[in-house]
């Protein structure tokens, strides 16, 4: 065992630091040198978006302590913007996962250790609704502890700025300093709740900030008229154990929504989640209980959000009673051409309109964009960086946001969040479907329209999990390895250009090469093919897993799926031979 492991081992297991429960974990692990090595080998990654990690005893690990430690770092970067900035507070919520509670009473104390207020929410909500606290506080920070869509066996931490955005790379980056400066873990210590809250360092926030969020989304509904006469549509709807459940069915029902259904053996907020092997929405599987209860009942649409309550995915009734799940990309562009459509129809789609979605995102949505006369931006994936456009552009600038989207099962309509949120898009979703059948059609049928008009398109992702410290360097010398190909060994692909957002260079035919403006250095391989086809190439910065994207389109659906398949086998099969 390295010995720098094995003494970081010792005191995790000896010192009284340390509760009596970690310590008796950790003598647990004993003797078993791979364990001890991946729970001590490396600090929990601080990334651009905080931290995420498995539960567990160890610096490698969600717990109490490495959550104390990434606070202590955030404080001492509020410190440094100066007693006016710090002053004004760090807002801060939790999800239903194992320890999230606990972990934000953590935050709010360290935080308070250092004379700065924090807002904590009194019971789970959902992370929207921290961007949303966030800005109604006027506060400099916030933190929200999730682990998103993750295995049960994770927890995280996002890092919120006073934009109500997670923090953009520079600020990121000088907490990630502020927090390798604490040598020692035991050196953070923090006050009893008791004593942070007789300090007024320690307020809580509820119903006051849930109303005024349901009173932000009202007023984003395009067509109330439509909602009020299709008011019986029969909605399933799941919260998948998670954070979503009352302020989505809060929202249907102030809309006007009479008949949503929801899971009963997924209503209530469960850590385990006991009925899913994973609580995402892209999944199938996790809408399974909401596809036989809509099946049971007729309803006419399945909505499910994520545990955090910032991802949604929909199921469709097909004409023949069975439903089928759309894709994020589906999602993204019906929800888009319906928020533009209707607000060009009623004259509130005003000049210098924009939107935002991302490099990994459908090339379609360009083309919608343009059917109405919207720019269509793009960002690396991370909403922070959507939520940068809207700051820039929107409320620093002359131009005017609509919608944002990425493919990965997050929307945003309005400003006043600045993150995806699935509380505002289920609302849509359900608008839409609403409008569509006051219209005679179906949501289906729209869609069907809308690729005829803009072209078809057969889109995918693909996840290769990789998991450990091996896993790890596995997936970035791969990476290393493509970088350095150059896309010379994918001579059979029609390999155009190749946009190395870490060199921030773009590649033309192996050849030339030009710089890549207006992004941050990020580690993803963009390779452009022939026309609009597309794969794209990136570790995730959540999760433990290589992931490869693809985007084909064209007149015909099934030509689009029949390249896609065949181009699909081959770079996957390339990159796996990466990764030995």
């Amino acid at each position: 065992m390295e010995p720098l492991v094995s003494e970081r081992f010792r005191l995790w297991s000896t010192d009284p630091y340390f509760d009596a429960a970690t310590r008796a974990e950790l003598a647990g692990i004993a003797g078993d040198e791979a364990e001890i090595a991946e729970r001590f080998y490396k600090d929990l990654e601080f990334g651009t978006g905080g931290l995420r990690g498995i539960l567990g005893a160890g610096l490698n690990r969600m717990n109490a302590y490495t959550v104390a430690r990434a606070t202590e770092g955030f404080a001492r970067y509020l410190l440094s913007e100066g007693e006016a900035f710090y002053k004004r507070g760090v807002a801060i919520s939790y999800d239903s996962r194992l320890h999230s509670d606990d972990f934000a009473l953590v935050t709010a104390l360290v935080f308070a250790a250092h004379g700065i207020p924090t807002y904590l929410s009194d019971e789970l909500r959902p992370t929207p609704m921290l961007s949303f606290a966030v800005r109604r506080f006027g506060a400099a920070a916030g933190v929200m502890v999730t682990a998103s869509h993750n295995p049960a066996k994770y927890n995280g931490y996002k890092a919120y700025g006073e934009d109500g955005g997670q923090l953009p790379p520079e600020a990121a980056d000088k907490v990630l300093a502020a927090i390798r400066s604490i040598d020692d873990p035991r050196s953070v210590r923090w006050p009893t709740r008791a004593e942070a809250e007789s300090s007024g360092l320690l307020r809580s926030f509820g119903k006051d900030l849930d109303d005024a969020y349901l009173a932000a989304l009202l007023p984003l509904a395009v067509d109330r008229g439509a909602i009020a006469r299709q008011a019986d549509l029969r909605i399933a709807y799941t919260p998948l154990h998670g954070a979503g459940n009352k302020p989505v069915r809060r929202a249907l029902a102030a809309l006007g929504f009479r008949n949503v259904l929801v899971v009963p053996e997924q209503e209530r907020p469960d850590p385990a989640f006991p009925t899913v092997a994973f609580p995402n929405p892209e999944e199938r599987t996790a809408l399974k209980l909401a596809i036989d209860l809509a099946t049971r009942e007729a309803a006419d649409l399945v909505i499910a959000t994520d545990p955090d309550g910032d991802r949604m995915g929909v199921a469709l009734r097909e004409p023949d009673g069975t439903f089928s799940v759309l894709s994020g990309n589906q999602i993204g562009l019906l929800l888009m051409d319906y928020v533009l459509s209707a607000r060009k129809a009623a004259g509130t789609l005003p000049s210098g309109s924009f939107c935002v979605t991302t490099i990994v995102s459908t090339a379609l949505a360009d083309r919608v964009g343009a059917d109405y006369g919207v720019a269509v931006l793009r960002t690396l994936t991370g909403f922070k960086f959507i939520a940068e456009k809207i700051q820039e552009l929107d409320e620093n600038g002359p131009m005017h946001f609509q919608f944002g989207f990425e493919e990965s099962f997050g929307y945003l309509v309005g400003t006043d969040v600045r993150d995806k949120d699935a509380v505002v898009a289920s609302m849509l979703f359900a608008e839409l479907a609403a409008s569509s059948r006051d219209a005679g059609t179906t949501v289906r049928a729209r869609l069907r329209d809308l690729y005829a008009r803009i072209g078809y398109a057969a889109e995918d992702t693909v996840s290769i999990t990789l998991e450990g410290r091996e896993g790890v360097e596995r997936i970035a010398g791969a990476m290393r390895r493509l970088r350095a190909e150059k896309g010379g060994d994918l001579a059979d692909l029609p390999v155009v250009a190749i946009d190395d957002y870490l060199a921030l260079a773009r590649t033309v035919c192996a050849e030339a090469s030009a710089p890549i403006e207006g992004f941050p250095p990020s580690d993803v391989l963009r390779y452009q093919l022939e026309d609009l086809d597309w794969f794209c190439v990136r570790p995730s910065g959540t999760e433990p897993k290589l992931k490869i994207y693809f985007g084909c389109y064209g007149p015909s659906e099934a030509e689009c799926r029949n390249r896609l398949a065949e181009r699909k086998e081959a770079v996957v099969e390339h990159i796996r031979e990466r990764l030995q």
